[in-house]
């Protein structure tokens, strides 16, 4: 049996991520990404935990995003 090592809590790192560009002639897959990352209209911001999985997300719609760390 392991014993879980008793520790400080990670701080978690917070991404505003704003859409600025249209998703009109993007990709189907594209397209998707902007739902699942919660946008969909230019202007809208959704804050997001840092993960690699974000990462992996924003990299496929990178000309279509901008992406600023939260101040919270």
């Amino acid at each position: 049996m392991r014993l879980r090592k008793r520790g400080r809590k990670k701080a978690v790192t917070k991404l505003r991520v704003t859409q600025v560009r249209s998703q009109i002639g993007a990709s189907p897959r594209h397209r998707g990404t902007l739902r699942a990352l919660g946008l969909g209209k230019i202007g809208r911001t959704a804050e997001h935990a840092e993960s690699p999985q974000l990462a992996g997300m924003l990299r496929r719609v990178r000309h279509l995003v901008r992406v600023e760390q939260s101040a919270s």
